[in-house]
């Protein structure tokens, strides 16, 4: 995210009317060095250097769990197909959403419910044409219960006409409030007038797929490069589904294809940060994450870059493991382990590289009220680090169990920095509270993401990165039936509470805001749902001809439509 601060522009009649740049990832990788360098844009028209080679090596810390558009839930998945394909609308250079596949600003009914886009002459990698049917197809698919898609109902209950009724199956998918009136106009209808909803156009779940293929590559579908079509910037080459290395190439069937300068993106898996400062110091990446002694190490290169994020990564206790209560059902469980690591040590002497304590849920610098008010100021620190009642909270809770001690299982990353992480958790843990074993699980993230569905853990180690600017994006984790509530946490003011922030307190921005608030306290400092642990700050190298790289604070991290080489021979 910018270090400027984006202003939460309220009104008594459009209170919901944030200045929304961009939505974004709904599950974070469990890692703390996903590139994310500081916005290399142009501030005047540049092109390449003709005789530069246009070719950018990178890393990525996890594998690519999925690129299907009605289920990808996770921060490489989003950022790939912000890249590789192309919705309605796009992200700028500013990170403001514009027409993309939409010829222009659609026509909007006078109650603002109905939308009527107009599509530009734009083609798959195939090409064939990108028409109007493949929006209708590709967001009733979301919202199909065969799908299971996570994202479908999240971004489009509320918002999308009827989307509410199919998730609680009263109506069916096809019912979804959008149609393709021709094969260049398409119509939306909305449950409620949505002053944001252009900004969602931009996300990875809205984006269009042509019908005939997907059906046509039944259960392969998006199993691998091949069984993917694109309308985006680049296409996706060599990715056989699990490897750990793929390459993006330009796409020369892109409607805009004369804006993109590079002509391929070559991607590797690393997990190591010492390999991956090792493959950037010898030439063969031109840009890295750095964490704890490697930050402090370049501490002074004048090829580092520092920048603050709006992820927060907490712990999520799930209080039903397989269908059997755990002990996480116990709320002074949860109080005891909320309140038993040092934060401070972890982000300043594990982490170091910018993160810093998270004794809340909404991050700091995110969102203002209409005064410029931070919305952290209202509740300020919560649930922070405190052995004394940590120690009194545990032995209230082994007590109510009927036992003397306790084994569980922390669910974490295979990354480098994740398991440092986790072992300094695991410490901490045992340390002050007495009777406590802690078990490390690091695993893929790929395959945390399968547990976390199962709700085959005990603690996770897990992060959210705001879908658009408002606290809300947060707080609908947690319903009783929310998108991310893996963990069988219920609280029924809460769920009320959700309920009237956008629907009786809409209109009113001081009471909104004020739930909000409630809302957020109920679920860090009431029922310890959730324990925070940092929000992240991202610490990089890259090389100083790389330009133009777009770094986004909604939606996919990345664009690379921009990005060009200069300097390099």
């Amino acid at each position: 995210m910018k270090n400027s601060k984006f202003l939460w522009l309220f009104s008594l009649m459009l209170v919901l009317s944030i200045f929304l740049a961009a939505c974004g990832d709904k599950e974070k990788a469990t890692e703390t060095t996903t590139d994310k360098p500081e916005d290399k844009t142009p501030t005047t028209e540049e092109t390449a250097a003709p005789d530069e080679e246009q070719v950018l090596n990178l890393m990525q810390t996890a594998e690519i769990p999925t690129l299907d558009t009605s289920l990808v839930t996770d921060a490489v998945g989003l950022d790939l197909l912000n890249n590789i394909n192309e919705g309605l609308y796009r992200l700028n250079q500013e990170n403001v959403a514009i027409p993309a596949i939409a010829e222009e600003e659609p026509t909007i009914s006078e109650d603002g419910l109905v939308y009527t886009f107009k599509l530009r002459d734009s083609n798959w990698s195939d090409g064939s044409p990108v028409t109007a049917n493949d929006f209708e197809y590709a967001w009733k698919r979301a919202m199909n219960p065969d799908m299971a898609s996570e994202y479908g109902p999240f971004m489009m209950n509320g918002v999308i006409k009827n989307a509410s009724a199919i998730s609680e199956g009263k109506m069916d998918f096809n019912e979804l409030g959008v149609k393709a009136l021709d094969e260049k106009t398409l119509e939306v209808t909305l449950e409620k007038p949505i002053p944001y909803f252009l900004s969602l156009m931009s996300f990875g779940t809205f984006y269009p797929l042509k019908e005939e293929f997907v059906k046509a590559q039944g259960d392969n579908y998006a199993k691998n490069s091949e069984s993917l079509l694109y309308n985006g910037p680049f296409t996706l080459t060599n990715w056989d589904g699990t490897g750990l290395t793929w390459k993006l190439v330009k796409n020369d069937q892109y409607w805009d294809k004369d804006t993109v300068k590079l002509t391929e993106i070559n991607y590797d898996v690393v997990k190591e940060n010492a390999t991956a400062v090792n493959l950037y110091t010898n030439g063969e990446k031109d840009r890295t994450g750095l964490t704890g002694e490697y930050a402090m190490q370049y501490a002074d290169d004048p090829e580092k870059i520092v920048q603050p994020d709006t992820s927060i990564f907490w712990f999520k206790f799930n209080q039903e493991r397989l269908g059997k209560k755990s002990p996480l059902a116990n709320k002074n469980i949860r109080e005891a382990i909320s309140k038993a690591f040092n934060k401070e040590d972890l982000t300043n002497v594990v982490l170091a590289n910018g993160s810093v304590p998270a004794n809340y849920m909404i991050p700091k610098d995110f969102a203002f009220d209409a005064d410029g008010n931070d919305f952290r100021d209202v509740n300020g620190d919560m649930a922070t680090f405190n052995p004394e009642e940590a120690k009194a909270a545990w032995e209230k809770g082994l007590s109510e169990l009927g036992v003397t001690e306790l084994s569980l299982e922390i669910l974490g990353g295979d990354t480098e920095t994740s398991k440092k992480m986790d072992e300094y958790l695991k410490n901490q843990l045992e340390t002050n509270l007495k009777g406590l074993k802690i078990s490390l699980k690091e695993v893929p993230f790929s395959v945390r993401l399968e547990l976390d569905t199962k709700q085959d853990y005990d603690i996770q180690v897990a992060g959210w990165g705001p879908d658009y600017q408002d606290p809300f994006t947060f707080l609908t984790l947690w319903e009783t039936k929310g998108g991310n509530n893996q963990m069988s946490y219920s609280n029924p003011e809460y769920d009320q509470l959700l309920k009237d922030i956008n629907g009786s307190l809409a209109l009113d921005p001081v009471k909104r805001w004020e739930a909000m608030a409630r809302a957020e306290k109920i679920i860090v400092d009431e029922d310890y749902a959730i324990a925070p642990i940092y929000q992240r700050g991202l610490v990089f190298l890259v090389k100083p001809y790389v330009k133009g790289i777009i770094s986004h604070p909604f939606g996919g991290d990345y664009s690379y439509k921009w990005a060009y080489i200069e300097g390099k021979n």
